[in-house]
Formats: structure tokens, C-alpha cells, sequence
């Protein structure tokens, strides 16, 4: 059996994560035209490289069709329900650092914390009639968070395109976004709670607790484990 391994299947984060690989002794390239999902690898037998979008790897780790993947922590922790009974984390790899935050207005000079969301929420239900609306493409993360914290007065609005616009064009009141440098965030005159964030997130190696592995699998997962130091 060959062991699957799930990569990006472009930009920064495959590159990135092909460093990674390289740096010890794993090379990894694609092949073919950038339409193709093909890869190749070198320097340890039975492994299979297979391109995917970093949203698909989750889905495809927890259903144990690929035994590896490379994808963020916020992906996982979002789309897979009892995650950590499906993947087990084998390595954080020091990149693709990006922290899943709650965003409100800057106008609104009174609300700095959770705190202050839960009463501001109460007060805006009183004033119109509905929910205060955050957006986000994060609901099970987000939920479970103001859930923890005690904020209840609020409604989540799925977010497709970019969340931080949603507050400019009135879709919503405040926002829960993966932000890196905070920049965008403030060109759409946006906040963060003072709070730590929800998850701080980065690229990390899973292994799937549920695909089937055969000697010759097991032989090579062990492998390749023990030449990435893992």
C-alpha cells in the first residue's frame, strides 16, 4: 500500500510546505502544467503526493482517504466535529501563522471585550428588533467561543466573499476573521477584542486516525516519520 500525503496545491503554503519536506530530506515537486494535481516525491518509497485545496484536506483526512496532510489548524478544528478523535497532530511546521479573531467597528469606542459584545448585543436587540449579525466563515469555532464566554445575543451570517467588507456594505455589525497582520481589518475601519485570540492557527502535519494502512504502509508512514523528526 502507498501512504497518501496531502499538500496545497498552490501558492505560498505548497511552496512553503515543500521547503519544509526539503529541508529534511523529503524533496517534493509537481508535475505537469499548474492545471494538473500531480506531484512526485523523492527520498523515501511508498509515498504518494496528492495536490488539494487546503479546505479539502480536513474531509479528505478525516474520511481516511489520504493517511497525511498539510492544512491549517483553523480548518480542521472548524469542519471536522471531535476533530482530534478523526486526525491526530503530528508537527506545527512555522508558517501560514494567521489568529481567527472577533472584529467590531472602531467607532465603537465602548466596546473593547467580550464583555462589552454581550451587552452591546443585548442593547442593539432592544434598539431593532433582531440579533446583532456577525459574519464569518468560522460558525463552529465562533459558536462555541461566545458560547464559552457568555455571549448570547447574536446571530452568525455566513460570509463568502470578504468578511471584512461585510460591515461597510450593512450586512452585518462585527465580524470573526483569520487576520495575519491586522492590516485589512483596519482599512475597513475594524477592531479586535482585547481578548486572546479564538485559535491562533498556523500550517501543521496531520495523520489520519481512520485510513487503512497495510506492513508495507506502516513501514513506510514509520519512515517517513523518522526523516522528518516527527
Amino acid at each position: 500500500m502507498t501512504i497518501k500525503l496531502g499538500i496545497p496545491s498552490k501558492g505560498r503554503l505548497m511552496e512553503k510546505t515543500f521547503d519544509w519536506f526539503g529541508e529534511r530530506g523529503v524533496s517534493m515537486s509537481r508535475t505537469g502544467s499548474d492545471r494538473e494535481y500531480a506531484g512526485a516525491v523523492e527520498g523515501v518509497e511508498g509515498v504518494q503526493l496528492v495536490l488539494l485545496s487546503a479546505g479539502e484536506i480536513p474531509r479528505e483526512l478525516a474520511a481516511g482517504r489520504i493517511h497525511l496532510g498539510v492544512t491549517g489548524q483553523d480548518l480542521i478544528r472548524e469542519k471536522l466535529a471531535n476533530w482530534s478523535a478523526r486526525v491526530e497532530e503530528l508537527a506545527e511546521l512555522g508558517f501560514g501563522h494567521a489568529d481567527l479573531i472577533i472584529g467590531v467597528p472602531s467607532a465603537w469606542v465602548d466596546v473593547d471585550t467580550l464583555d462589552d459584545l454581550d451587552a452591546a448585543s443585548a442593547a442593539f436587540r432592544s434598539a431593532h428588533g433582531f440579533r446583532l449579525r456577525i459574519a464569518t466563515k468560522y460558525h463552529r469555532l465562533i459558536r462555541d467561543y461566545l458560547r464559552e464566554h457568555g455571549v448570547a445575543d447574536y446571530q452568525l451570517v455566513d460570509s463568502q466573499g470578504a468578511t471584512e467588507g461585510t460591515v461597510k456594505n450593512l450586512t452585518a455589525e462585527a465580524i470573526a476573521d483569520i487576520t495575519s497582520t491586522g492590516e485589512t481589518l483596519r482599512a475597513n475601519h475594524l477592531k479586535i477584542l482585547k481578548e486572546e485570540p479564538v485559535l491562533r492557527s498556523q500550517a501543521t502535519l496531520f495523520r489520519s486516525r481512520v485510513a487503512e494502512v497495510d506492513a508495507a504502509g506502516q513501514f513506510a508512514l514509520t519512515t517517513l516519520k523518522t526523516k522528518l523528526g516527527v
